[in-house]
């Protein structure tokens, strides 16, 4: 995966020999200019909706309002529906503008037709494609489920206009989708992987590319894309529009957005405090290092009560890690590890095992984390608190994803004292339980810190490695333990 994209030769920009686009469209509706600065901030109020950056348009009201033209708006008021969304409501006046634009809101919320129809007015006041040319718009998104959603949108509201569009990721054959490139249109639906394959091979080409989208940005960067993004993005003119959608705004993306995006403007539907999502049960102990595994051990035995649950379990280093793991199954638990030091074709074999439910326990470091797309993780457990709130609020966040609910449990240390302000602030937000021993903490070390489905059949034979070639590391290749937990 690291080599991918390798063959791409670096870009030279020269901003005044390339054709001039037009990306301006937002022409105020006057019911909107109208209204007075309070009506506007009750508005935004009432959605918590708030906004940063400079001259950034006012929300509207009404599909009328958005100034979409007719073609775009008889479509819309086909599907039947009633008024924007909060996020549509703010984010078309902003894409419609022209400028670069940044976008938080919780999926669901209404985020794709933000850009879509937007990137359709800007699409039909571009020049027509000439033959060899590639896609006026480009969105990357992070799997072939979000990326097949976003065609349907796309083709939905793109009729009218007769605008053309093709989604290419991997996992099915090339032939279809090298056909749609060949043939031209104007918007490219990708995932990273698969379009750098497109690109290296000169399937296609980013050279008329004028306005692009990232949409789950935040679950591109957990997925371990940012290579990719950065190599696409550099085949893309500097000049261009471009909008980034997440569900959340960690340093990571922060820093993506700083990199690639000029002089944005913000929108963001909830909170901009850091804030665990409020459908995590938030479990924390404060514990010696010598209880930690007994304390585990307990709450797995609770935890695998049910056998369609998975826990993720995180730590602080490789090497516990891999303790852990060798512990955890010479005590009869099918857990496996993955972290940074295990070859690629080991990481994937332990999250293929994790996602299908054979091994229903991971245990992983932060790094090997940014990798895991698995919906439906039930439990959290971490062994080790990570060095920052942020990084917390993340690990917690891979339970209770796509609106189902979750647990996280954290084990606490005093030399975790310095954390336990910002820890004990996110738990209150959330109106979780606060360990007393926590609180005290607070008040004596002064502390603030700086920022599923599918059960399992048996396991194998006793003492067993589950019928494994003796390829895979040592914590991973360790025996299952005679006493079986289940």
């Amino acid at each position: 995966m690291s080599n991918l994209g390798a063959g791409l030769k670096k870009q030279e920009w020269d901003l005044d020999s390339l054709p001039k686009f037009e990306k301006s469209f937002y022409k105020e509706h006057p019911d909107v200019a109208n209204r007075s600065q309070r009506d506007v901030d009750e508005f935004r109020k009432k959605f918590e909706m708030s906004v940063q950056g400079k001259n950034i348009p006012r929300p509207v009201e009404t599909f009328d309002e958005a100034g979409f033209p007719q073609y775009v708006l008889s479509e819309v008021k086909a599907q039947g529906f009633e008024r924007p969304t909060a996020i549509q409501s703010q984010g078309w006046p902003m894409a419609l503008s022209g400028r670069d634009v940044v976008g938080i809101a919780e999926t669901g919320s209404g985020k794709t037709l933000s850009y879509c129809l937007p990137a359709i007015v800007h699409i039909n006041a571009q020049p027509l494609l000439a033959p060899g040319d590639g896609p006026i718009v480009l969105v990357l998104a992070p799997t072939r489920e979000l990326a097949v959603q976003i065609q349907t949108e796309i083709t939905k509201f793109g009729k009218s206009s007769r605008i053309r569009n093709t989604c290419v990721y991997g996992g099915v054959p090339k032939g279809p989708q090298i056909r749609d490139l060949s043939r031209g249109v104007e918007v490219c639906i990708a995932t990273p992987g698969r379009l750098i394959d497109m690109l290296e091979a000169g399937r296609t080409n980013l050279r008329r590319v004028t306005y692009l989208v990232l949409d789950e940005a935040d679950r591109m960067l957990d997925m371990g894309f940012e290579p990719q993004i950065r190599k696409i993005i550099s085949q893309i003119r500097p000049d261009r529009q471009t909008c980034m959608w997440s569900a959340t705004w960690p340093k990571e993306v922060r820093q993506l957005a700083s990199d690639f995006l000029n002089d944005y403007i913000q929108v963001n539907i909830g909170s901009m405090d850091l804030s665990a999502n409020h459908r995590i049960t938030q479990i924390v102990e404060v514990v010696s290092d010598f209880e930690k595994r007994d304390k585990m051990i307990k709450h797995l035995e609770k935890i695998m009560e049910n056998r369609g649950n998975k826990c993720l379990i995180f730590t602080g280093t490789k090497r516990i890690a891999d303790e852990i793991t060798r512990f955890l199954r010479q005590d009869g638990w099918p857990a496996l590890s993955i972290h940074g030091d295990k070859q690629q074709q080991e990481r994937d074999w332990v999250l293929n095992e994790f996602k299908t439910g054979k091994s229903p326990i991971m245990v992983a470091t932060d790094v090997a984390s940014r990798g895991i797309d698995v919906r439906d993780i039930t439990h959290v457990l971490n062994y080790d608190y990570p060095n920052n709130s942020e990084d917390y609020v993340h690990r917690i966040g891979r339970t209770g994803r796509a609106g189902a609910k979750g647990t996280a449990i954290t084990f606490f240390t005093t030399d975790n004292s310095k954390q336990a302000r910002d820890l004990v602030t996110i738990l209150t937000e959330a109106k979780q339980q606060i360990d007393p021993r926590l609180a005290e903490m607070v008040r004596y070390s002064g502390g603030g810190g700086g920022g599923g489905r599918g059960g399992y059949g048996r396991w194998g034979g006793r003492g067993g490695g589950r019928g494994r070639g003796g390829s895979y590391t040592a914590s991973n290749a360790a025996p299952l333990g005679g006493n079986r937990r289940w």
